[in-house]
């Protein structure tokens, strides 16, 4: 999958919005929809059945939040939702991280790398709003190009099956 079709096939009641303009918000988006394939390839082990819930509703809460920011009159409530997309892209990555013994490398990474550029992102967007500087130390967030992350994004492999799997037990009846 490349970005620029996911693009193509945003639907014109999202993309005419003034909001699309804001790159963080569509990263965002896309994002959620990237993490909808791995949280059902997530979902096809036990194991990681309520990690891919919690990393859904995280990836899903990053735009979500942004939109909410960018609906807000006051700077210093714009700047409190995008603190809440902030922790939400952070949360992500976290759970990207937990998830890659099943995800696997490729996805991990792509993922991981597409998280922080939405973090770095983030963090130089909520100090103008908010009017001072984010209260934590400073980190540098050392990111992939982000023309290189949108240009191949890995879709994780999953096949839906409509029946439920059965075990038999068909012994031969002693005679």
């Amino acid at each position: 999958m490349k970005y620029q079709e996911w693009l193509a096939e945003v639907p014109v009641e999202i993309a005419d919005d003034p909001i699309w303009k804001t790159e963080v918000y569509r990263l965002g988006l896309f994002l959620g929809d990237l993490a909808w394939h791995d949280a059902v390839k997530l979902t096809m082990k036990p194991p990681t059945r309520s990690l891919s819930d919690q990393l859904y509703r995280a990836a899903g809460s990053v735009s979500a939040n942004t939109c909410e920011g960018y609906s807000r009159a006051s700077g210093k409530d714009q700047a409190r939702f995008y603190e809440y997309a902030l922790g939400s892209a952070r949360e992500t990555r976290d759970w990207y991280f937990k998830a890659r013994h099943v995800l696997g490398p490729e996805i991990t990474s792509h993922r991981l790398k597409l998280s922080a550029q939405i973090i770095r992102q983030l963090l130089r967007m909520i100090p103008k709003y908010r009017g001072q500087s984010i209260g934590e130390e400073a980190a540098e967030y050392l990111t992939t190009p982000l023309e290189e992350l949108l240009e191949n994004v890995p879709i994780p492999p999953y096949q839906f099956t409509h029946h439920a799997p059965r075990t038999t037990n068909e012994e031969e009846p002693n005679e």
